[in-house]
């Protein structure tokens, strides 16, 4: 779901669709913009942190510094043909805060596989689905965006997803997310003893 996402965005196959066990980086000229993307280990729909293998959460960690100086936006992608239950809430709320709380002020919901929605409005969608998705779209500051991924032809949905996250980068002054210094350091030396 995240490699089509990330390939939609760049209107180009450069992820491959699998499981993603370290990060993969990518980058391209969008709408006359460049535009870099990291794709990182995901977790399991609603399995808590601690169950979460430290690889991937390092390697979330880690994804922080392959956009130097730090992501304007990250892109939480959920699909709109799957519920999302107070287990997943847990899930997404436990692994975010494997960052911190200003991470919330840089998250855009993004839902995959909008054709599911028929003639359903996202908004409508939202709703329907109970709290703990209104609980999410409000945490992320009621930033979300809706992507057909079957339609890699339609650059409307991505100049729309671009001029959200311009918004939402305006609305923070022009910040990025930055990770802790110390933590990264850290991550760093964990990764570096992986490899030997």
């Amino acid at each position: 779901m995240k490699e089509e996402t990330g390939n939609t965005v760049l209107s180009m196959a450069t992820f491959i669709s699998k499981r993603t066990s370290t990060c993969v980086r990518r980058q391209g000229e969008v709408d006359g913009r460049h535009v870099t993307i990291v794709d990182t280990p995901g977790w399991w729909k609603s399995l808590p942190v601690a169950d979460t293998p430290e690889l991937d959460k390092e390697e979330i960690l880690f994804s922080m510094s392959l956009c130097p100086p730090g992501p304007h936006v990250l892109l939480l992608t959920l699909r709109v043909d799957m519920s999302f239950t107070a287990a997943e809430k847990k899930s997404v709320e436990e692994h975010m805060q494997l960052h911190d709380e200003r991470v919330w002020a840089h998250t855009i919901v993004l839902f995959t596989h909008g054709d599911c929605l028929g003639d359903v409005t996202v908004e409508e969608f939202i709703e329907s689905e109970g709290e703990a998705l209104q609980w999410l779209v409000e945490k992320c500051g009621n930033r979300y965006h809706v992507l057909n991924n079957e339609n890699w032809n339609d650059g409307s949905q991505i100049t729309e997803l671009l001029e959200k996250i311009e918004k939402m980068v305006a609305q923070n002054r022009g910040h990025y997310y930055e990770i802790d210094l110390k933590t990264l350091k850290e991550v760093k030396q964990k990764r570096k003893s992986y490899s030997c």
